[in-house]
């Protein structure tokens, strides 16, 4: 099992002004520490479960493309991006960008987007559920058009493009790859099987855990589709993963034995670099015998 890091928290001692260093210093750490990937949230507002809307959030591209230039091996992501925060053309010429600087390091994490307010409060378009999975669907399908040799017109029911031109083209190839996060039985995980490299749900329960990557796999028998060809990845829900590290694998086992390839872990505190630090040099050697 890999690890990766998900860092959510931008209310950080000295900040605004020291999130550039931190920031730096918390990719690398997770670099250096043998770490697959590291993201950030995709939101203009934090999320009020965790803090008030009002703490500091930074744009999530910007931040990816500063990262890169401070980085040389780690994956690069959203967790995830939501569908209506882009326009989905304008998105895949993003992610296009970002591989191209990262050197091919872009991962598109991707989803239907949930967080009312802060498109209420900054005036974008936040239409009913059901609209959002069918944009969600349409913007799956542009990315890997963009991606393709086809660069022709794409006729959706939401969007409509004349040409799907990208150039230059990601350095991966056919594209980088796609995450889609969410775990609805009916319309996430179908889309996982038809569209997506990764899928990514939340380690609350490894027996949700399996009763989701079996509506997945009865997906992709649908799609005639391997579900093998699919990586599974977590997120980390429990308690702080560097405060006992046995305790944090021994969790991980029935995940483990399920085929999880990825967990995500989230630094608390203020000192996310030094978290960082010290989990990788106690977890990542022991992780990859699981």
């Amino acid at each position: 099992m890999k690890l990766a890091i998900h860092f959510p928290n931008f209310t950080l001692p000295g900040e605004p002004q020291s999130l550039p260093a931190v920031l730096t210093a918390t990719a690398r750490a997770a670099e250096q520490g043998g770490c697959a990937a590291f993201t950030l949230m995709d939101h203009w507002f934090q999320m009020e479960a965790r803090a008030p809307a009002q703490d500091p959030m930074l744009e999530g591209y910007t931040s990816l493309g500063f990262l890169a230039g401070r980085t040389e091996r780690i994956k690069l992501g959203l967790l995830v991006t939501g569908v209506t925060y882009r326009h989905p053309g304008l998105l895949a010429k993003i992610v296009t960008t970002l591989d191209v600087l990262s050197g091919g390091r872009a991962v598109l994490g991707i989803g239907a987007a949930w967080y009312e307010r802060e498109h209420r409060g900054l005036g974008v378009p936040f239409p009913p559920v059901a609209e959002r999975f069918e944009r969600l669907e349409e913007a799956l399908q542009i990315c890997r058009r963009m991606w393709s040799d086809d660069d022709g017109p794409y006729e959706g029911r939401h969007y409509r493009l004349a040409e799907t031109i990208c150039s230059p083209r990601p350095i991966q190839r056919p594209g980088p790859k796609i995450l889609i996060g969410g775990s609805g039985e009916r319309k996430t995980l179908r889309l996982v099987a038809r569209y997506a490299d990764a899928c990514n749900l939340y380690a609350d329960d490894p027996a949700v855990v399996a009763h989701k990557l079996d509506v997945l796999a009865g997906h992709c028998e649908a799609e005639g589709r391997d579900p093998a060809t699919i990586a599974r990845t977590i997120i980390w829900g429990s308690a702080d993963a560097s405060a006992d590290v046995d305790a944090f694998l021994t969790g991980l086992e029935p995940y483990a034995r399920l085929g999880i390839d990825q967990v995500w872990v989230s630094p608390p505190g203020p000192d996310p670099a030094g978290w960082v630090e010290r989990l990788t040099e106690q977890a990542v050697p022991r992780l990859r015998d699981l």
